[in-house]
C-alpha cells in the first residue's frame, strides 16, 4: 500500500512511518514545511502526484492551552486542514484515517465514553477537534475518525512521555490524581490507524490501549514500578491547582462498541507502557 503520512515531524506520525515501513509499505511522510493541510491548493497537488492508496492524517494544532489565545490557527489545522484532506480523498479515491480526541467529551460522565455518547467539547481546541470530525463526515463518508486519548510514545514532549525521564534523573514531578484517561502508546495507536486504513470500516471509532484506564498519578506510580524509579518523587495533585488556561475533562476514558472484523482489543495499557519502558532502554 501506498500512506500518505501528514504531519511527520510528530510523535504518532513517526511510529506509522516506521510501521508502516517495517510492513513493505511505500510511504510518504510530509511534515508541515512539505505539505499545510490548511492550503486547500496544496493538499489536492500532493494527492494527485502521490496518488496514496491510503491518508493517515496526524497533522493537528495540540497545544491544548495555546488554543484558547491562537484560534485561528487551531481551526487552520484542526477544521480546514482535515475538510481538505477528506475532500482530496474522496475526489481520488483514497482512504482517509483521521485522528481525533478524548477531549471532545465534556468529561462528566462516570465510567468509559463509547462512540454513542454525544461530544460536548469544552475550550478552544476539545471545539476544534469536533469540528474537525464533522468536517470529515460531511466532506468524505467513507472517513474514519479515530478518536484517542492520553497518548504518548518515542520522542513525545507531553508530560506522559517525559515522565520517565524526569523520574529517572530524580527530579520531583506533580501528577492530577483526580482526572482520567485511557493511556494510549503512540506505536500502538499508529499500527491501528494502518490496519484500519486496510479495512472497510467507516466513521468513528475509539482507539485506546485495553484496560480500566487511569489517572495521571496511577500512571505515574505504574511506570515507577515498572521501570524501578523512586516512587517518593510523585506529588499527587489536583487537577484545579494547575491553574491552566484551557478547560479539560475529568473523566475522558475511552471503549469502543464498534466491532471491525479482523480486528481485536489493542494491549492493556500497562503491558504497552512496558513496552514503551522497553524501547526508550
Amino acid at each position: 500500500m501506498k500512506v500518505l503520512i501528514t504531519g511527520a515531524n510528530g510523535m504518532v506520525a513517526r511510529a506509522a512511518k516506521e510501521y508502516c515501513e517495517k510492513i513493505g509499505d511505500d510511504v510518504a511522510a510530509l511534515t508541515r514545511a512539505e505539505l499545510d493541510i490548511a492550503d486547500e491548493a496544496a493538499v489536492q497537488a500532493a494527492v494527485a502526484e502521490l496518488r496514496p492508496d491510503a491518508i493517515l492524517n496526524l497533522a493537528a494544532f495540540t497545544d491544548v492551552d495555546g488554543a484558547e489565545a491562537q484560534v485561528e490557527a487551531c481551526n487552520a489545522a484542526n477544521v480546514a486542514g482535515v475538510r481538505n484532506l477528506a475532500l482530496a480523498a474522496v475526489e481520488h479515491g483514497v482512504r482517509f484515517v483521521t485522528v481525533s480526541t478524548d477531549y471532545v467529551f465534556s468529561g462528566e460522565k462516570e465510567g468509559f465514553y463509547t462512540e454513542d455518547d454525544l461530544p460536548e467539547p469544552k475550550g478552544v481546541y476539545a471545539v476544534s477537534k469536533y469540528e474537525g470530525e464533522l468536517a470529515a463526515a460531511e466532506a468524505n463518508p467513507e472517513a474514519v475518525i479515530v478518536r484517542s486519548g492520553w497518548i504518548y510514545g518515542r520522542g513525545g514532549t507531553n508530560f506522559l512521555s517525559v515522565m520517565h525521564r524526569l523520574l529517572g534523573e530524580g527530579k520531583a514531578i506533580k501528577a492530577i490524581s483526580d482526572a482520567f484517561g485511557t493511556p494510549t502508546y503512540g506505536a500502538d495507536l499508529a499500527r491501528r490507524m494502518r490496519e484500519l486504513a486496510a479495512t472497510d470500516f467507516t466513521g468513528v471509532i475509539h482507539v485506546t490501549n485495553a484496560g480500566e484506564g487511569t489517572s495521571y498519578a496511577g500512571f505515574a506510580k505504574k511506570l515507577a514500578e515498572l521501570g524501578g524509579f523512586d516512587s517518593d518523587l510523585i506529588e499527587e495533585v489536583s487537577g484545579e491547582t494547575l491553574k491552566r488556561p484551557a478547560p479539560r475533562p475529568r473523566n475522558s476514558r475511552l471503549a469502543s462498541v464498534r466491532e471491525v472484523k479482523s480486528l481485536g482489543a489493542l494491549p492493556d495499557w500497562e503491558d504497552a507502557l512496558a513496552r514503551f519502558l522497553l524501547s526508550e532502554k
